[in-house]
């Protein structure tokens, strides 16, 4: 089967620049590597073959004799102007890059002679407010610890008037590779652990970490609407980075407390409201609480323990919404207690009369009866 053309197999122009080819090579190698598709029997070829491509097109040799001759160029038994076995520079370093990105290596490549750079930590902080604060928002400080560049050496970790010397293991990569037969693996330096660095006198502040623990204070804007679990990031305020890595994210994340009157759910509030036995039997009119005060509703007569009352607009408007949710007044037919002697013998009375005609005072009662003679008759 024919070959296909190196730079449609890598997708890009025949004038194409090496940082274009190492671009387009290190998308495919992370799409197609083995041991991210362990289902798709075709990934190790797509992989190969991006490989070769890669190898032969960033060899200006390799480059040159295929644009001339074709796949003929390149090719080793043809006696190509360029055999297969020329340098591998090119490639190993791109190579160790991609095989980073895939398996979760970071910082400099080891060819550029770079330290390995980490970014800082981001850091979380639980931060409890009131209901009435998340509704309308508010502005608090909060208190945290992170780690900090050291003052005292700057971040170098050497004692002052000292300096760091380049680690003699990796000489001052941060990294060190590793041959395993094809492949060239990069790791980070298990002397200096990816700093490049070597501390001989240690800063006696930070004990040569260039990096101390404290406590910094931070103002927070709450907006009007959060709600459980909303988090608010503080870009900049996690933990310094490493080898002059950008420093990490703060997240404060949203708790709210436990209410004494209402309950939230997303942009609606609820409450119970009980009511007397005469104010359901004859109807009347009560105030129930909002967040802005009070309200009043109408309470129809004959109305049943358990009924909802919607009050449209006495919600939360939450971060993302256009309009205020609805405010959900549950009312709760409370039996009375502490009955005097009076009390009882109207209510006896009451019963008395009731009784004489259950079906039309007592529909439910009568309703739920029924259904029960009807499961024993079966």
């Amino acid at each position: 089967m024919a070959k296909k053309d190196y730079y449609e197999v890598l997708g890009v122009k025949r004038d194409a620049s090496e940082d274009e080819l190492k671009k387009a090579y290190r998308k495919l190698a992370m799409k197609w590597h083995p041991d991210r598709n362990p289902d798709n029997p075709k990934a190790e070829e797509h992989f190969k073959e991006a490989k070769e491509a890669y190898e032969i097109l960033t060899d200006a040799q390799k480059r040159a004799a295929y644009d001339q001759f074709g796949h003929a160029g390149v090719d080793p038994s043809a006696g190509g102007a360029a055999g297969a076995g020329a340098g591998f520079g090119g490639f190993g370093d791109a190579f160790g890059d991609i095989f980073g990105d895939i398996f979760g290596g970071g910082g400099g490549g080891g060819g550029r002679g770079r330290s390995t750079v980490y970014r800082g930590a981001d850091l979380r902080y639980n931060l409890e407010i009131s209901l009435e604060e998340a509704a309308r928002g508010t502005e608090t400080r909060i208190r945290i610890p992170a780690m900090e560049e050291c003052e005292t050496c700057h971040g170098s970790g050497a004692k002052p008037g000292t300096k760091p010397t380049t680690c003699t293991t990796c000489s001052g990569h941060g990294q060190v590779r590793m041959q395993q037969g094809f492949f060239s693996i990069q790791q980070t330096c298990p002397r200096c652990q990816g700093t490049g660095k070597m501390v001989a006198n240690p800063c006696g502040t930070c004990s040569g970490s260039g990096r101390v623990k404290k406590h910094k204070t931070l103002a927070v804007k709450i907006p009007a609407g959060v709600d459980e679990g909303d988090r608010i990031r503080l870009s900049g305020e996690g933990e310094a980075g490493v080898n002059g890595g950008p420093t990490g994210d703060l997240y404060v994340v949203i708790q709210i407390k436990q209410h004494s009157v209402f309950t939230r759910d997303h942009n609606d509030l609820h409450c119970e409201m009980p009511i007397s036995f005469t104010t359901a039997a004859l109807g009347g009119e009560i105030e129930i609480p909002t967040l802005d005060g009070y309200a009043k509703i109408k309470i129809p007569a004959e109305t049943q323990s358990g009924k909802v009352f919607r009050l449209r607009g006495k919600g939360i408007k939450g971060v993302r919404s256009t309009a205020h949710g609805d405010l959900m007044c549950h009312v709760i037919v409370e039996t009375p207690v502490s009955l005097t002697s009076r009390q009882k013998e109207l209510l006896q009375e009451f019963e008395s009369i009731s009784n004489k005609d259950s079906a039309r005072h007592n529909p439910r009662a009568k309703s739920w009866m029924d259904r029960v003679k009807e499961f024993f008759a079966e």
